[in-house]
């Protein structure tokens, strides 16, 4: 008997649907970052307005399964679903804050915290379904919303001069790195040359860890004096060194497209159009953290690949919405 429709939303599609999120507000932070405000100003809207599109969409199938959901949690491949696409959901809602916090308004980036702190342990503390076998790049989610909040975290305590919130999201970019390591030895390589999208989670997660180490550096001065001469070389080190294993992951897997083409589009590609944006974003507050010049360029140009990127995604999902529709008409006049 197949699943409800509902349920195999909740396994395949939300998590997908949130990594759209993530990648069009990861995509308006490297935006911001290179310094070209419109296009930010854009990407950050359609990442606001595609986040309350996707909490909608949740919040209508949630009432309308009423009593199935008892039923559906309890399938493992579906809970599985949910808490990644809860995750993912915390990774987006912190990285849509930060644009806020760059557009100049902290307030509402603190908003966008709250709910993003209070789910965050929820799915977290829910051990893997699968046991001990070998999952597909959604592994990672874990580490996405714990260095996701880091970011956040990092950006207000900047923007407010708040030493707790940075003191806290070093807490959360530790821990990230350690959910990065749990992740990575769960994660199937044959995903390399199998994986439809997702499996460039496992580079966009360390270069989401870089952009949160670029963030916590660039948080500091001479009023909050947050770290010591130890700390910050600690801090620095770690930071380009996640940022050059980022970048390794990403000409691995860009080699493995080429050596075992995916011509197939799918949802599933926008983790890839994130991982794309979030090494260029990374590649961008590094360079600014340091003071490296030539990261400039490549973060650049790493970023005008992710827009391109995010394009083509964005053209698949409007023709795809469309094809949907048009079904859904089909089979309805089919029923009269």
């Amino acid at each position: 008997m197949p699943a409800p429709s509902s349920a195999v939303w909740c396994e395949q599609r939300a998590p997908a649907a949130s990594a759209a999120v993530l990648a069009t507000g990861t995509l308006a932070v490297g935006l911001d970052l290179a310094g070209y405000a419109a296009l930010f100003r854009v990407s950050l809207g359609l990442a606001c307005a595609a986040w309350l599109l996707l909490a909608a969409d949740f919040t209508l199938r949630l009432l309308r399964a009423g009593a199935r959901w008892r039923v559906q949690v309890r399938m493992p491949s579906v809970l599985d679903g949910m808490a990644t696409a809860a995750l993912t959901t915390v990774a987006a809602t912190a990285v849509v804050g930060t644009g806020f916090s760059s557009a100049g308004s902290p307030p509402l980036a603190a908003t966008l915290l709250v709910p993003a702190v209070l789910l965050w342990p929820v799915p977290l503390a829910l051990p893997p379904q699968g046991g001990e076998r070998r999952g597909p790049g959604t592994v990672f989610a874990r580490c996405l919303a714990t260095q996701g909040l880091a970011v956040l975290g990092a950006a207000l305590a900047a923007a407010q001069s708040a030493a707790w919130l940075a003191h806290a999201a070093l807490v959360l970019f530790w821990l990230g790195l350690v959910l990065y390591a749990f992740a990575l030895a769960r994660f199937d390589v044959r995903q390399m040359a199998e994986g439809l999208g997702d499996h460039w989670l496992a580079g966009g997660a360390l270069a989401l860890s870089a952009l949160a180490g670029a963030q916590l550096l660039t948080a500091d001065s001479a009023r909050l004096y947050l770290w010591n001469d130890d700390d910050r070389g600690v801090l620095r080190t770690t930071t380009v060194t996640l940022l050059v294993l980022a970048l390794v992951w990403y000409a691995v897997l860009l080699a493995a497209e080429f050596l075992r083409p995916r011509p197939r589009t799918g949802i599933r590609r926008w983790a890839t159009v994130f991982a794309w944006a979030a090494s260029g974003a990374a590649a961008l507050a590094v360079a600014a953290a340091l003071d490296v010049g030539w990261l400039d360029g490549l973060g650049e140009a790493l970023l005008w690949a992710a827009v391109a990127a995010w394009l083509c995604g964005a053209a698949w999902t409007v023709a795809a919405a469309r094809g949907g529709v048009r079904a859904g008409r089909v089979r309805s006049r089919a029923r009269r």
